[in-house]
């Protein structure tokens, strides 16, 4: 691959007409790469649990000159269910037809013990949320997907779901699990128009890495505005025929 997503530049306009849902997109780099497939002309689902914080998002979007504008999608993805899936999946597929980009954000932390010590409860539902309302998006948006001319799907990774490191836990293992997940969708779709990547983000200055290390100085780490190259470089058009991979955005 000759284009290295860290440092790809993009057109003003390079999202237009897409429709792009990014779940988690009330905070964090959820909400920085909302803000910016806005500006780049992206029709944006805005997904969170807290509609304060949508709303808040929402009104952002609306004034950003030539911004289409967002819709809204509320669900706790701790506690949705099988009709909750399929009715959002349903209200997207009536109000635009198909789906452009999927980007799969919203992950929870859990607690930084060890294995021996990781209450089975908390574990189980850092997985729920990580892993198994990830597979359950990607399977009721797949029909909306596959209606694209040029559709992708971002996962979100994490260095701890490559290597294996002390105390991380559950939110390790679902990283691990979210990269497989990725792989196996690409596999399965290699010889058609969907592509499937994870992203690391890398240390970036969001509450979560504030809860994983709160004795850091948060002054060295980048924003999350300043990490979206790679976003925008697979949910563009400049990234067709790149699938099964994972990047990182530092």
């Amino acid at each position: 691959m000759s284009t290295d997503p860290r440092s790809y530049t993009y057109s003003d306009n390079i999202l237009a007409d897409r429709i792009i849902l990014i779940t988690g997109s009330s905070d964090g780099i959820g909400k920085a790469l909302a803000l910016e497939a806005a500006s780049l002309g992206a029709q944006v689902v805005l997904h969170g649990r807290s509609v304060p914080k949508l709303e808040k998002i929402y009104d952002a979007i609306e004034e950003i000159d030539g911004a289409p504008r967002p819709s809204i999608a509320v669900m706790d993805l701790e506690s949705a269910n099988a009709e909750q899936y399929t009715s959002l999946a349903q209200s997207i597929e009536s109000e635009f037809g198909r789906l452009d980009g999927l980007v799969l954000n919203a992950s929870i932390l859990g607690e930084r013990y060890s294995i021996e010590q990781y209450d089975a409860v908390l574990w189980q539902k850092v997985m729920h949320v990580n892993v198994t309302s990830t597979f359950a998006l990607t399977q009721v948006f797949l029909p909306l997907l596959l209606q694209s001319d040029d559709p992708s799907v971002i996962y979100t990774s994490s260095g701890v779901g490559r290597t294996g490191k002390a105390f991380w836990g559950a939110y390790a293992v679902s990283k691990f699990a979210t990269e497989g997940l990725s792989q196996v969708l690409a596999d399965e779709h290699r010889h058609e128009k969907l592509r499937a990547n994870c992203i690391n983000p890398g240390a970036t200055r969001t509450n979560m890495r504030l809860a994983a290390y709160p004795a850091e100085d948060r002054d060295k780490l980048k924003h999350p505005e300043e990490i979206l190259a790679p976003y925008i470089y697979l949910l563009g058009p400049d990234s067709k025929g790149i699938t099964g991979e994972s990047f990182d955005c530092q």
